[in-house]
C-alpha cells in the first residue's frame, strides 16, 4: 500500500479506537489492532502515541473545517454540522468528547471553542444588547450546539430531518433568554 493511503488508514483507525475510550484509555497495540498493520509499521508513520492522536485531531478539525467553514452562522449551519458529523462521528467525538479531557491536546478544543465563540458573539450582537448576557449567550451557544449534536449521535441519530430543526429551537431559546432583560 502506497505511504499516504497507509497513514490515512492508520489515522481512520485511530480516531475509531481513540474515540471509543480516548488517549489514555487507548494503547497502540489497539490502533494496531483496528488498523490491521503491525507496530513496525505504526511506528514508520508515527513517532509515539501522542503524535499518532495528534494527527487524528488534527484530521479530524481539517475535516470538520472543511465541511463546516470558519465563517459566520446562518440557517445552513446546523443542518451543515449535523452532515459533518454524521459523516465522520468517531472524528467530532474525538474533538469534542475527548480532546476537552485530555491535558496534552486540550489546546485544540481550546482553540475551537474560542473561534466559536467569538463567532457566536459576532452573529448575536444585533439582537443582544453588549454586556455580560451577550457573554454568557456567545459562550453557551457553541456548546450547547456541540453537545446536541453529540447527543444526537449518541442516541442513534433521531430524526436526522428535523433534528437540525430542534437544535435551532434550542439555540433561539438561549438567544431569548439573553435577550429578555
Amino acid at each position: 500500500m502506497p505511504r499516504a493511503q497507509r497513514r490515512a488508514q492508520i489515522l481512520e483507525a485511530a480516531t475509531r479506537a481513540f474515540a471509543r475510550t480516548g488517549f489514555a484509555a487507548t494503547g497502540l497495540d489497539q490502533v494496531a489492532a483496528e488498523a490491521g498493520v503491525t507496530h513496525v509499521i505504526l511506528y514508520r508513520h508515527f513517532a509515539s502515541k501522542s503524535d499518532l492522536y495528534r494527527a487524528a485531531l488534527d484530521r479530524a478539525c481539517t475535516r470538520l473545517t472543511d465541511a463546516v467553514g470558519i465563517d459566520d452562522y446562518d440557517e445552513n449551519s446546523i443542518p451543515t454540522l449535523l452532515r459533518a458529523a454524521a459523516a465522520d462521528p468517531d472524528g467530532f467525538r474525538l474533538l469534542f468528547r475527548h480532546a476537552a479531557r485530555e491535558p496534552e491536546f486540550r489546546d485544540v478544543i481550546d482553540s475551537l471553542r474560542t473561534e466559536s465563540t467569538d463567532i457566536a458573539a459576532r452573529n448575536v450582537a444585533d439582537v443582544i444588547p453588549e454586556g455580560p448576557w451577550r457573554d454568557w449567550a456567545a459562550r453557551l451557544l457553541p456548546t450547547l450546539t456541540l453537545e446536541a449534536v453529540i447527543a444526537w449521535l449518541d442516541a442513534g441519530r433521531p430524526d436526522p430531518d428535523r433534528a437540525a430543526e430542534r437544535i435551532a429551537h434550542a439555540v433561539h431559546a438561549v438567544i431569548d433568554a439573553a435577550r429578555t432583560e
